[in-house]
């Protein structure tokens, strides 16, 4: 005699489950939260299903320490990255009180992040558990002094509490071990990556994403760079080749295209300067960048292309332009020098424009043209969203949130 089991309802299932869950995109959109979650954050269901998760929850503005934002993002990102859950450590971040804007209320949470793949082995979802551990560490400071006899339930506490930190611990010291030459590599790879001017710029969101196998270092750069007077540069480029030897000649020809925007102010003559040089630099041939200035006084793009592929300005109407009027050959592809092009495009308030490396769009046993077409298809259907929730919009519907099988530089401008 056989016995039927019946189907489960995973979504009541879900919805009763006494932990706090939410489900992610991998694009960090809430898309769902169950009771237990809503009862802990004081917030509805229906408040919280399609907003990013950083909109729904920022920083308490008035904790000049916080951190919260910066350390889950972080975590979500390794999963995204690793395809593997995520164990943060205890993690104070303070929640909106309802009906009191401006006002937080003080908490602590112990947040679990877990990877649920899709049929292409690619994330598909996020769950981000968290337990509340709010009074359990602001009773820590009530406790005993050393010396002084701890009764049963704060001996337990202790003891639970230092095994807890033991795991957690453990856990991480795992991970970093797993993962060691990789993070040598990245870490290698985000040094040679910094932009001292980016900090001054809360309207640009950067991401950097090494290729999902091999050593997890690349050509692929990007940079921002302040001008003297009425704007700023920015510019993406990639090196031939992967590993050492290709971030090595990354290094050198980011800091001299820097260097010579600085001085020339225009992106054709900054290129030729960087053209030239590439003729002495080791694998440095048939390099390709875009460097665009933005004039923010008379709200226009000056730019111009080696060989790279055109950066995107979509106006708040949703109106696409491809910055493709000024695209000359990669670095070194001409037997003689000549001199590079650039042109000029005016921009509205509001309008975004995104520069990228060909990982973003280009896939395999495919034309580059139809990448570029989705990439610029989920521009003009967002073209009000924040920088920061456009790049994760971006590298989520392109299915790159984890990283791809080519390395990703994307650089979003808020206009």
């Amino acid at each position: 005699m056989s016995v039927t089991t019946p189907p489960i309802d995973y979504q009541a299932l879900f919805a009763a489950t006494p932990s706090p869950y939410l489900v992610l995109g991998p694009d960090l959109v809430i898309l769902d939260a169950n009771e237990a979650y809503c009862w802990a954050a004081h917030r509805l269901r229906e408040d919280l299903v399609g907003q990013y998760l950083f909109d729904a929850f920022p920083d308490n503005p008035a904790d000049p320490s916080a951190d919260g934002v910066r350390n889950l993002s972080a975590s979500l990102h390794r999963v995204l990255r690793s395809s593997e859950p995520d164990t943060m450590a205890v993690q104070k971040y303070d929640i909106p009180v309802p009906d009191s804007p401006g006002l937080f209320e003080q908490r602590w949470w112990s947040p679990v992040n877990t990877p649920v793949l899709g049929p292409d082995g690619q994330v598909a979802w996020i769950i981000h558990r968290v337990e509340d551990v709010t009074e359990f560490v602001l009773s820590q400071t009530g406790r005993p002094q050393p010396g002084q006899a701890l009764n049963e339930r704060q001996a337990m506490e202790t003891e639970l509490y230092a095994r807890a930190r033991e795991l957690q611990k453990a856990n991480e010291q795992l991970r970093q071990a797993h993962a060691r030459e990789r993070k040598v590599a990245v870490t290698l790879q985000e040094a040679m990556l910094q932009s001292p001017d980016l900090a001054r710029h809360p309207n640009i969101a950067v991401r950097y994403l090494p290729a999902a196998k091999g050593l997890n270092v690349c050509g692929d750069w990007y940079d921002v760079v302040d001008l003297p007077s009425n704007g700023f540069a920015v510019a993406v480029g990639d090196v031939v080749g992967h590993g050492l030897e290709a971030a090595a000649v990354m290094g050198m020809l980011r800091s001299a295209l820097s260097a010579a925007v600085r001085a020339l102010r225009e992106p054709a003559p900054a290129v030729d300067v960087l053209g030239l040089y590439a003729r002495s630099v080791e694998g440095a041939l048939a390099t390709t960048v875009v460097k665009a200035v933005i004039d923010t006084h008379r709200h226009h793009i000056t730019y111009s292309s080696a060989g790279h592929p055109p950066p995107v300005l979509a106006r708040p109407d949703g109106t696409i332009v491809l910055l493709d009027q000024a695209t000359d050959p990669p670095l070194g592809a001409r037997p003689q020098h000549v001199p590079r092009s650039q042109a000029t495009v005016p921009y509205t308030p509001g309008s975004t424009l995104v520069l990228y490396t060909d990982g973003l769009i280009e896939r395999r046993g495919e034309d580059i043209d139809a990448g570029l077409h989705r990439l610029t298809d989920i521009l003009a259907d967002n073209p009000r969203r924040s920088p920061d929730h456009l790049a994760d919009t971006l590298l989520s519907r392109l299915g790159v949130s984890g990283g791809g099988n080519d390395d990703i530089a994307l650089i979003i401008v808020g206009l």
